[in-house]
């Protein structure tokens, strides 16, 4: 699952990490070429976003396209950087246009999504930790509970008797 934003009439995608919508507002073509970004997050914690080589090949391939070299990616309709509110205008855009419950779709959403599924994946909390820029792995526990629907499924396809 990656970031999406409306951006100049195109669309591009972008990591899911971000905790907030005040940091992918920060995000500028040069940390692109660069393949992360440093962010100061909450208690002054320098934390690292990581952009995935994949996902890094779109984004310069877009930006290319778009002829853009330097300065911040995503930018509303006036090109001036977006603000996070809308960074979660555009979101709900998304959700109404896809079918999607705009109730549950927000910029913080799709950090918990990330977690999850990076916990499905690589199942290292503190790692994990580290890459939300938790100072404690009891802050990143809450992505290891499940929902009803996870229990239920789980249950299910281990026990067969």
């Amino acid at each position: 699952m990656q970031f999406m934003a409306n951006v100049d009439k195109g669309v591009c995608t972008f990591s899911p990490v971000c905790s907030s919508p005040c940091e992918p507002v920060q995000i500028k073509v040069e940390h692109v070429k660069l393949g992360y970004l440093d962010l100061y997050s909450k208690g002054g914690k320098l934390r690292h976003i990581y952009i995935p080589k994949s996902l890094q090949a779109e984004a310069l391939a877009w930006l290319t396209e778009k002829k853009q070299d330097s300065g911040f990616i995503f930018l509303n309709q006036r090109g001036q950087r977006i603000t996070t509110r809308g960074i979660s205008g555009e979101l709900k855009k998304f959700a109404e246009k896809y079918g999607i419950d705009t109730k549950v779709v927000y910029p913080h959403s799709f950090r918990h999504r990330f977690a999850k599924s990076f916990l499905d994946r690589c199942n290292d909390i503190a790692f994990l930790a580290d890459l939300m820029g938790h100072e404690s792995i009891e802050t990143t526990r809450i992505y290891l509970r499940k929902t009803a629907t996870e229990q239920r499924e789980i249950v299910d396809n281990i026990i067969d008797w």
